[in-house]
């Protein structure tokens, strides 16, 4: 976005307000700057309370205007939110005296006359104009809005979110936050006017971490997806297998932008847990997919082809050192000694070279429940809805079939996971008599440990590093997982380091 560009938009009436509030309240976060600049009565007041009652998530919060308290504090499920207004105040210096600087840490600052606060104000932030125009009637506002420094990106991807809903019809949607997952992808549900519902997907390009091996970051070891183009190829790819995948309405691949058919809030599980019949649709699906020759090259659209990535011995065993680098100091509270470390990923190789050399498939890498969605009215295996696939890789079969039924997030019980196995080998043996499953069952075995000492690592990571700590309350479930799994005799090696250098990890439940 160049710089100084403005976005400037019309508000016809306090309606248009707060959808613009709405579209701000996607970009702003814990320790945010967003100015409120016009002449008194010209909207900054309504803005503001909009945007308070989004992030909080209440419709109806009391939001006062602050300009006698000079500034009020809100709670909002992710961050603390302060509301000042600097008309009263004639120098920067009693910014101090008001506890400014302890008010606005950690928290999303919105800021009327923010002009009087002078050099206090932080170089990244948003700053929005509200103008009044006669004109146009007594309601009519414009709104002028400039980002500076880091925020100039954030206004740019407003921008192009605009720019996608009013090419693709979307433009008089109604916009609701949905709640994200744990990576960056952030979503809303779209009600147009005429009830029809889609999913904004806001997936920008991922910024290269730094080099943590071979002098590459994790993303590209790991084959992560860098941008929004996997989704919608590996999207088109599962439709046009005949699979309940979402159908893509209009795409900004540039902008990391799609708008995607709503497949609604139906899950495979309910409060009890898994419900055994849908997830035994799940494992037919998975059957039915492991039991097809399918492409490594696809379309992403008509000029453009995207290739799957192998999930080769580097991307398997960078993930499992997430365990000795994350789960072991912080959760495990135990140094690893870079010898452990050796010997750890070494026995790792060894153990996974034969399920790489082994025929692959597609592994979509993220089949579990929260990413299934159920399809009441449609039939078959298209009543499993699929949704996040991105990351998808040709790898064993076994992979996604463990990502079900070793479900982080769900507890799977065991008898319903070996009815499920079962299930799953009588499928596979339909369509191929040779099917192997004793083979099979050592390939999940050595999947399952390899994908429980990687979730350990991913939610010892979320805590610490990106302050997530919720996803802690799924270790116990993921260290259940890696005690079956381990319990293979083909991983007894492996078992026997466990032991030794994370002693307690594999103990009895």
């Amino acid at each position: 976005m160049p710089r100084n560009q403005v976005w400037t938009v019309d508000l016809e009436d306090e309606l248009a307000t707060q959808a613009l509030a709405l579209q701000i309240a996607s970009l702003v976060g814990a320790g945010d700057l967003v100015t409120l600049s016009g002449d008194l009565g010209a909207g900054k007041s309504t803005f503001a309370r909009a945007l308070i009652r989004t992030l909080v998530g209440d419709p109806q919060l009391d939001v006062p205007s602050p300009t006698f308290t000079l500034m009020q504090i809100y709670d909002s499920p992710q961050f603390p939110i302060v509301h000042a207004d600097l008309y009263r105040v004639e120098r920067s210096a009693e910014l101090a005296e008001l506890g400014w600087d302890e008010a606005s840490e950690g928290a999303l600052v919105l800021v009327e006359w923010a002009e009087r606060a002078g050099s206090a104000l932080a170089d990244d932030r948003l700053d929005i104009t509200f103008h009044m125009d006669a004109t146009r009637g007594d309601d009519f506002r414009r709104a002028s809005l400039s980002g500076k420094g880091l925020f100039q990106a954030r206004l740019a991807r407003a921008m192009a979110i605009n720019a996608l809903l009013n090419a693709s019809g979307w433009q008089e949607s109604e916009r609701r936050f949905m709640l994200g997952d744990a990576s960056t992808r952030a979503y809303e549900r779209l009600t147009r006017p005429d009830g029809i519902c889609g999913i904004l997907m806001i997936s920008p390009p991922r910024p290269d971490g730094p080099p943590v091996k071979f002098g590459k970051p994790y993303s590209a070891i790991a084959h992560l997806a860098e941008d929004i183009r996997p989704f919608i190829a590996i999207a088109e790819a599962l439709r046009a297998q005949g699979y309940s995948a979402p159908d893509i309405f209009a795409s900004d691949i540039k902008g990391g932008l799609a708008i995607l058919e709503d497949f609604g809030t139906q899950t495979v599980i309910d409060d009890n847990g898994p419900i055994p019949e849908r997830y035994a649709e799940a494992i037919a699906v998975l059957a039915d997919l492991h039991a097809r020759a399918l492409p490594a090259t696809i379309p992403v659209d008509a000029t453009e082809t995207y290739t799957i990535p192998p999930y080769d011995l580097d991307a398997l065993g960078i993930e499992v050192e997430l365990l000795v680098e994350w789960y072991a100091p912080h959760i495990a509270q135990m140094q690893v000694s870079s010898g452990a470390k050796m010997s750890y990923a070494t026995l790792w190789r060894d153990r996974l070279a034969g399920v790489v050399a082994a025929p692959t498939t597609w592994s979509l890498r993220d089949y579990h429940s929260p990413n299934l969605i159920w399809l009441p009215d449609r039939h078959g295996l298209n009543r499993v809805g699929l949704i996040d696939f991105q990351d998808c890789v040709l790898g064993p079969p076994a992979y996604d079939v463990v990502s079900l039924l070793h479900d982080a997030r769900v507890t799977v019980p065991d008898d319903l996971e070996l009815r499920l196995l079962g299930h799953y080998a009588k499928l596979r043996r339909t369509s191929d008599p040779s099917f192997d499953m004793a083979a099979f069952i050592e390939a999940y075995s050595i999947m399952g440990a390899q994908r429980a000492s990687k979730i350990l690592g991913i939610f010892a990571r979320l805590d610490k590093r990106d302050g997530k700590p919720h996803y802690l309350a799924h270790i116990p479930r993921v260290q259940h997982y890696l005690r079956k799994a381990m319990s293979h005799v083909a991983l007894a090696d492996l078992h026997a380091w466990y032991e030794t250098y994370l002693p307690g990890l594999l103990g009895r439940d």
